[in-house]
């Protein structure tokens, strides 16, 4: 039996006016020139990064965690101890400035700070679950992107240290940990600190080492420790390096108050 319905024709886009085609036209072109602006302003910076670095006055240890743990956990306590003896050492301490371990490490360098007057540094990412700030920084830059907030990370850090944390600690490390592999970072210590990363080293050796994705040396561009005096004895070497190298000398320490 012949279908007599009539045929539909699929519904045919609307026909776009020579104002509307201008604009986006206009909008894909400034899109363009700012995308060339950005890349230009991020080699400009890597740059001045190698002719002179930001400052040499204070060695760096960014602490990378997570957001949600709370003051009460044995981790906030772990990492608050961690930044109060970085700083004891003389360390400033960089984190992304808000609340959880952020807080925790910002805290603890708070604490020691007074030994060699250094500085707690707070990357902060502007979004709608991010709260204010914590209430430890002596500096604060507010970012809108991922992307200028990861680069003023590798800026201002000569070592990062990686805590317990969920996706966004990892994708932190990750980063680090790639442009160690490209030789885009060196003589910059990346340390995992703590059982939960074991898994992921136990992943990248067998199953993408092994697969052959990476070589074994990758593995070996990251210190994998479980407690936090093997992380400080890291970033001690690498600070007494950085001291000798850049003809650094602290100030003397003061008397805790």
């Amino acid at each position: 039996m012949a279908d007599d319905s009539p045929t539909r024709r699929p519904p045919q886009p609307a026909t776009e006016s020579w104002l509307a085609r201008q604009r986006r036209r206009f909008r894909r072109r400034l899109l363009r020139h700012s995308d060339t602006a950005i890349n230009g302003l991020h080699s400009l910076a890597a740059w001045l990064d190698q002719r002179r670095p930001v400052e040499r006055r204070y060695f760096r240890v960014a602490i990378f965690g997570s957001s949600r743990a709370e003051r009460e956990d044995a981790t906030y306590r772990r990492v608050r101890h961690l930044g109060r003896e970085l700083s004891l050492m003389g360390c400033d301490i960089v984190t992304g400035g808000g609340p959880g371990l952020m807080t925790a490490a910002n805290e603890g360098a708070r604490q020691g700070a007074y030994r060699y007057q250094t500085r707690s540094f707070g990357l902060d990412i502007l979004l709608p679950m991010e709260e204010q700030p914590n209430p430890f920084l002596d500096e604060v830059s507010k970012h809108r992107t991922f992307f200028s907030r990861l680069h003023q990370f590798i800026r201002l850090s000569h070592a990062y240290l990686v805590v317990d944390g969920g996706l966004g600690t990892t994708l932190e490390g990750m980063m680090v940990w790639q442009l160690l592999q490209v030789g885009l970072l060196e003589e910059r210590p990346l340390v995992f600190v703590g059982e939960m990363w074991e898994g992921l080293r136990d992943w990248f050796e067998h199953e993408v080492v092994a697969a052959g994705l990476a070589s074994p040396r990758d593995l070996e561009l990251v210190h994998w420790v479980r407690t936090d005096e093997e992380a400080l004895a890291v970033i001690r070497e690498a600070r007494d390096r950085f001291l000798e190298r850049h003809e650094v000398t602290l100030p003397p320490p003061a008397e805790e108050p």
